[in-house]
C-alpha cells in the first residue's frame, strides 16, 4: 500500500497545526460558527444534530493493522468506544469534543492519515474495489490510478471551490464492485485490443434529489492521459456547473441538461489543450506508484483445501460463512474475507474500539497486515490463505463479527439518519435493526438469495437507497417519519436507479411490507437461483404493488 513521502508528512502535520490554531480561535470566540464553517468542513468536521462528527478518509478503502488500531484507539479515548464505516470507504466518529479534533488529527498523522477533502465543495475520496489486487476476475489492480487521482487532487488550486462535492470512483473488473456508474466520474480499468491499459469513461452518475446513471464518454482512454482528462471534465463542469442552485449543482444536472453528446464534445475539446503538457503521466510515475500496490508474496499453502474440506464436515456455522463471506483469490491457495458489520439487530457499519483492535490483530498475522473498507459498509481481508480460515473464523465469532450474510437481506446499508444527522427527516438504523432482526434465519436469507437493501434518512441518499435492489428512503409527513420504497435499483456493472413502488408506510408498517415484497418474490421466481433484481426486471412493478396495496385498490 502507499506510504507517505516526506512532502505528505510535513503537509499533513502543517494542516493539523494550521486547523489546531482555528479550532483555539473558535473556542476562544474570536470567530463566529459562521466563520469556522468552511475552515471544520476543509478538515472532515461536520456539525451535527447533537454534536461535531470527523469523518477520516481511507483512500480507496485500504488500510494497516497500525491505522485500524489508531481509529480503535480514537474511538475509545476521543469517543464513545466505537466508529461508524460509510459508504465512501471512510469512518466516521459523532461524538468528538471540537477541542479534542486537533489531537485527534495529530494521531492520526503519526500514522499516516487524516481528513482532508472528507468534506466540502471538492474532489472527495477516490474509491475503488474492495478486493482489489486480490480479485480473480481483475484485469488490473485500480488502487495505483486512485492514488495518483488522491495525489493530484488533494487541495488542487483549480478545483477546491466547485460548484458541488464531486466523487470518482475506480474499478478494474468488468464485475463492478464499486458503483462507478453511480459517480460524478467512474474509470473501468480495461485493456484494448492491442493489451494495453487504459479506461472506460463515465460521467454525471449520482443519487440524492435527482438520481441518474453515468454515461460513457470515452470507450478506451489510455492510462497515461487519466490526469488530463479529468481535469478536462473538471474544467467543464467549473465553467459551467450551477452555482446558483445547490440542488442542481452537480455536474449529472449538467449533463442531462446540456446533454451527453455536447459534454463530450466540450470535454474532447477541453482535453485536446491539454493532453499532451504536463499533465501526460510518465510510464516511469506510473511504475513507481505500481510498486507501492506491489501484492504480498503469497507462499504456496496447498494443504488448506483439504483442511477447509475436514473444518466443514466438523463445524455447519463455518461451512455457512465460507459460502456466504468467502471469495475466490487469483491465488488458489488463498481467498478473500468479508468480514460483516450488520450483526442481526446491530447497526449497520458499526464496529467497536475492540473489534477495530481485534480485527487489526487478526490481519497482521494472517493476511499479510492489509484491510479494506468496503463501500457496503463491511472490512475485507484481501489476502488470506484458505488453511487458515477456520482459525480466522474463530476469531471473529469470540468478537461477534462472524456474521454469515455477506450480500443477504440482513447485510443493509443504512445512514446514520435522524439519530445523528441534521439533515436527516427520518431514522434510519432502528428500520434496519428491525428488519434484519425480522429476516434473522440465516436459512431462510440463504433462501432468498442476493438481495441489496439500502436505506436512507433523508433524500440525500447516503444510503444509496436508490439502487439498492430494494430501496427504503425516510421521510417526514406531517410531523411523522413515513417510509418510501422502491425496487429494481442496482449499483453494479447493469447499474438502474429504483422505481417508486406506491404510497409509503409508516415505522410500524415497513418490515411487513418489506417481508410482502420478499415473499411475492419468492412466489414468482422461475427457480432458486433467479436473484430478485432479474425477477423484478423480467415481472417489473405490478406484482408487488398488487402484493402491497391491494386491499386499498379495492377498498376504494
Amino acid at each position: 500500500m502507499y506510504r507517505y513521502d516526506e512532502f505528505d508528512q510535513d503537509f499533513v502535520k502543517a494542516r493539523v497545526a494550521e486547523f489546531s490554531d482555528q479550532v483555539q480561535r473558535r473556542l476562544a470566540g474570536e470567530i463566529t460558527e459562521d466563520q469556522f464553517r468552511p475552515l471544520r468542513l476543509m478538515n472532515g468536521v461536520y456539525l451535527q444534530l447533537h454534536a461535531y462528527m470527523l469523518r477520516i478518509a481511507v483512500p480507496y478503502g485500504t488500510l494497516n493493522s497500525r491505522q485500524l488500531r489508531m481509529l480503535g484507539h480514537i474511538a475509545r479515548k476521543y469517543d464513545k468506544g466505537y466508529g461508524h464505516f460509510t459508504t465512501r470507504q471512510n469512518i466516521q466518529f459523532n461524538w468528538p469534543a471540537l477541542s479534542d479534533i486537533p489531537a485527534i488529527l495529530a494521531d492520526l498523522a503519526s500514522v499516516e492519515m487524516h481528513a482532508i477533502q472528507t468534506s466540502g465543495n471538492c474532489i472527495r475520496n477516490v474509491t475503488a474495489d474492495h478486493f482489489a489486487g486480490a480479485a480473480a476476475d481483475e484485469v488490473a489492480d485500480p488502487r495505483p490510478y486512485a492514488e495518483i487521482l488522491r495525489q493530484w487532487s488533494s487541495v488542487h488550486p483549480e478545483f477546491s471551490y466547485l460548484p458541488r462535492k464531486f466523487k470518482i470512483a475506480v474499478t478494474g473488473a468488468e464485475r463492478d464492485r464499486a458503483a462507478i456508474q453511480t459517480h460524478d466520474i467512474g474509470l473501468h480499468l480495461k485493456k484494448n485490443a492491442a493489451g494495453e491499459l487504459g479506461f472506460a469513461v463515465y460521467v454525471g452518475g449520482g443519487q440524492g434529489r435527482t438520481p441518474m446513471v453515468a454515461r460513457k464518454i470515452r470507450d478506451f482512454l489510455p492510462e497515461a492521459d487519466l490526469l488530463s482528462y479529468c481535469t478536462a471534465i473538471l474544467r467543464v463542469y467549473n465553467l459551467y456547473g450551477r452555482r446558483d442552485n445547490k440542488f442542481k449543482a452537480r455536474i449529472k444536472i449538467l449533463v442531462h441538461e446540456t446533454g451527453v453528446e455536447e459534454i463530450t464534445r466540450q470535454v474532447e475539446a477541453e482535453w485536446q489543450e491539454l493532453k499532451d503538457a504536463e499533465l501526460k503521466l510518465p510510464e516511469a510515475d506510473i511504475q513507481a506508484i505500481n510498486a507501492y500496490f506491489a501484492p504480498p508474496a503469497l507462499p504456496d499453502r496447498p494443504e488448506g483445501d483439504a483442511q477447509v474440506k475436514q473444518a466443514r464436515l466438523d463445524s455447519k456455522s463455518f461451512s455457512e460463512w465460507l459460502d456466504q463471506n468467502v471469495v475466490t483469490h487469483r491465488h488458489p491457495d488463498y481467498a478473500a474475507v468479508t468480514i460483516s458489520l450488520k450483526g442481526i439487530g446491530e447497526v449497520p457499519g458499526d464496529a467497536t474500539d475492540s473489534q477495530m483492535e481485534a480485527v487489526a490483530d487478526i490481519a497482521e498475522k494472517y493476511a499479510f497486515d492489509e484491510l479494506r473498507v468496503s463501500h457496503e459498509q463491511n472490512l475485507i481481508l484481501p489476502h488470506v490463505a484458505r488453511a487458515d480460515l477456520k482459525t480466522i473464523y474463530d476469531a471473529l465469532v469470540e468478537i461477534g463479527l462472524a456474521t454469515a450474510n455477506s450480500n443477504l437481506i440482513s447485510d443493509i446499508i443504512s445512514c446514520p439518519g435522524l439519530d445523528y444527522c441534521a439533515l436527516a427527516t427520518a431514522r434510519s438504523i432502528p428500520v434496519a435493526q428491525e428488519i434484519s432482526r425480522r429476516f434473522a434465519s440465516l436459512e431462510r436469507q440463504r433462501e432468498i438469495g442476493e438481495l441489496k437493501l439500502k436505506i436512507s434518512g433523508c433524500i440525500n441518499a447516503c444510503g444509496h437507497h436508490h439502487v439498492g435492489h430494494i430501496g427504503i428512503l425516510g421521510v417526514e409527513k406531517k410531523g411523522s417519519e413515513l417510509y418510501q420504497v422502491t425496487l429494481g435499483g442496482s449499483a453494479d456493472e447493469n447499474t438502474s436507479v429504483g422505481e417508486i413502488i406506491g404510497r409509503g408506510f409508516s415505522s410500524e408498517e415497513i418490515t411487513d411490507a418489506i417481508e410482502q415484497i420478499v415473499d411475492t418474490y419468492l412466489g414468482l421466481r422461475l427457480n432458486p437461483d433467479e436473484r430478485f433484481i432479474d425477477a423484478y426486471r423480467r415481472v417489473g412493478p405490478a406484482p408487488f404493488k398488487e402484493a402491497l396495496y391491494a386491499g386499498e385498490t379495492k377498498a376504494a
